[in-house]
């Protein structure tokens, strides 16, 4: 078994998850620079097993899709033709910038750290993936 990886996909950066080999707890993994994400899969997957990529889904609370839901779909198609044998999953998340921010400001970490970007898209990755694995074993 191999695992899972979760992607908040951004404009500038994007925030990355990992489960474990048993597919059981999520972990957040890095912050990379879009425009890197590619190639950092290629050294992640040339290191790991993964079976499943999770991607973000950007709804907002009227159930209107975001944005940059355009260059998600364009990455995917890229995504799909370097990587045919991950299955891509997709997951509503709503809300989790906003959890993450909480979960961060509640680890002690001062104002400054707790407004770094990047730490934010980790930790949302890390929360997306967790509700898809907590929704996969229902």
């Amino acid at each position: 078994m191999g695992q899972i990886l979760a992607i908040d996909y951004g404009k500038a950066r994007c925030g990355i998850a990992a489960t474990d080999v048993m597919q059981i707890i999520a972990s957040g993994l890095d912050t990379v620079s879009t425009p890197l994400l590619t190639e950092f899969l290629k050294k992640y997957f040339s290191e790991n097993k993964v079976d499943e990529v999770v991607i973000g889904l950007p709804v907002d609370l009227k159930g209107n899709i975001s944005e940059v839901e355009t260059d998600i779909l364009q990455f995917i198609e890229i995504f799909e033709k370097e990587f045919p044998t991950v299955k891509v999953n997709r997951f509503d998340e709503r809300f989790t910038s906003k959890m993450a921010s909480f979960f961060i400001s509640q680890s002690g970490k001062n104002k400054k750290q707790r407004q770094q970007k990047g730490l934010i898209d980790k930790v949302s990755a890390t929360i997306i993936l967790q509700n898809f694995l907590e929704q996969k074993t229902r």
